[in-house]
């Protein structure tokens, strides 16, 4: 309970305003006994209490009883929070981190002023990323710097380190790019092989659409053979993850309602979702939406419906034969995959379906590898520390092969992987499964798709 307040004495005023503040009775059930503090990315970095989940719910509670404002260094160290949640399943007194530090975001965003260079870095991520078509015209001059052999070049003689930070670091993240990534996949239905098990809609997102395109068609092909129906909507855009996440909570709804109204207009029992941020943000439409009347329910009722699609094809026994692939493969967890939705087994027990496969875990497997949305872009320096230490936890397992479940890991694991000098394929899980069900090599599914 705050002090009471003195005659003529002005009371404090919370640096928060009343749009969605984070509730003090969330920030108040934490009891600070510290079980978050050894699963929390940046405090395992530094070991600086305001860098841990604790330090940063302190802080909170500071801002909305008005002892401290919106200074840079509160929202320095709220920054630096990956979101990963892999304090909320560690915490015993069953703190809502999640949804505090998104609140505390979105005041951020709304309240206090960023540099120039700032806002304009992070606009520019959320006018493109979010926009398939942006996105396609955007990187057709990264196709030419990749196939002319100046990307090979550039690096090969060290002209990436003269760029900018920021601009170094999409550099370094870039995936291979072709022209069959830059154009947009026309298929919008696939029907179930034998009988129908189910009728499902695939979340096809907007850097994964394009990026991770061939991940999209490994997953329809699989749910297809297992005897899924499955409708793939052409304009169902963003699902509002990348806002979410970064505190763009009007941006966030905007997209959210798209999706709602595209999937609404399709009868299907499940919505799959093949990114872990992606699925991790549908599930919580509900929460997101609740306060608007035309959407509540719609949300809530779209939030039931969607399943990463590791939980689908564990709900239903395998159908389709398994041809063997004698890979040793080191699992990545997904943050929020396993922390945020709370699925951990079913990839591992839908990998196990492939005959001479050799699945490990990796250590400390709790920890994130840094990508975390846009973290890897705002916190670029932060962000390559815990995607190193991951990749040296990788290659201490001795694996041949990386799988996690969620595009923004994999490009992680990928740029880790180069800066080690170590060449592995890192690939998503579905393309595991699918390429057992064809019956070809891993990496010639990958060529294949990617003509």
């Amino acid at each position: 309970m705050p002090p009471p307040v003195l005659e003529n004495e002005v009371p404090p005023v919370s640096a928060f305003d009343d749009h969605h503040a984070p509730p003090p009775d969330l920030i108040d059930d934490c009891v600070h006994c510290g079980f978050c503090l050894p699963t929390c990315p940046t405090y395992a970095l530094w070991g600086e209490e305001m860098d841990s989940p604790r330090g940063r719910l302190y802080l909170m509670k500071m801002a909305s009883e008005g002892q401290i404002g919106m200074t840079d260094t509160f929202v320095t160290h709220i920054d630096r929070c990956l979101g990963c949640m892999a304090c909320v399943p560690a915490c015993p007194s069953g703190v809502q981190y999640d949804k505090l530090i998104e609140a505390t975001r979105a005041q951020i965003e709304r309240r206090y002023p960023r540099s120039f260079f700032e806002r304009a870095f992070r606009r520019l991520i959320f006018e493109i990323f979010p926009y398939p078509s942006r996105m396609r015209l955007l990187l057709i001059p990264a196709l030419i710097y990749q196939k002319s052999g100046l990307q090979r070049i550039s690096r090969s003689i060290g002209l990436t380190r003269l760029m900018p930070s920021s601009l170094r670091t999409m550099e370094a993240l870039l995936p291979e790019l072709s022209l069959k990534s830059l154009r947009q996949d026309g298929v919008t239905h696939l029907p179930a092989q034998g009988p129908v098990r189910r009728k499902v809609g695939l979340l096809t997102g907007c850097v994964q659409s394009i990026f991770f395109a061939h991940v999209n068609a490994a997953t329809a092909r699989v749910l297809a053979a297992e005897g899924c129906e499955v409708l793939i909507p052409r304009e169902q855009g963003c699902c509002g993850a990348l806002m979410v996440h970064a505190g763009q909570e009007e941006e966030s709804l905007k997209l959210a309602r798209r999706v709602i109204d595209v999937f609404d207009r399709m009868e299907v029992d499940t919505i799959v979702i093949n990114a872990a941020g992606c699925g991790s943000t549908m599930k919580e439409y509900g929460h997101l939406l609740r306060d608007d009347p035309q959407y509540a329910e719609r949300a809530r009722a779209l939030s039931a419906k969607c399943k990463d699609i590791s939980e689908v094809l564990a709900e239903l026994p395998a159908r389709a034969p398994r041809h063997s692939i004698s890979l040793r493969v080191g699992y990545h967890d997904s943050c929020h995959l396993q922390h945020a939705q709370g699925v951990r087994n079913q990839p591992r027990a839908v990998l196990r379906t492939i005959p001479g496969l050799e699945l490990i875990d990796l250590p400390d497997a709790a920890i994130c590898c840094g990508s975390a949305g846009i973290y890897n872009l705002v916190e670029a320096d932060t962000a390559r520390q815990l995607g190193d230490r991951k990749v040296q936890h990788l290659l201490s397992t001795g694996a041949q092969m990386v799988v996690s479940g969620n595009p923004g890991c994999l490009l992680q694991l990928r740029g880790g992987l180069q800066r080690a000098g170590r060449e592995m394929p890192v690939v998503h899980m579905i393309e595991l499964v699918d390429a057992s069900i064809r019956g070809i090599p891993p990496a010639a599914a990958r060529i294949d798709q990617n003509k």
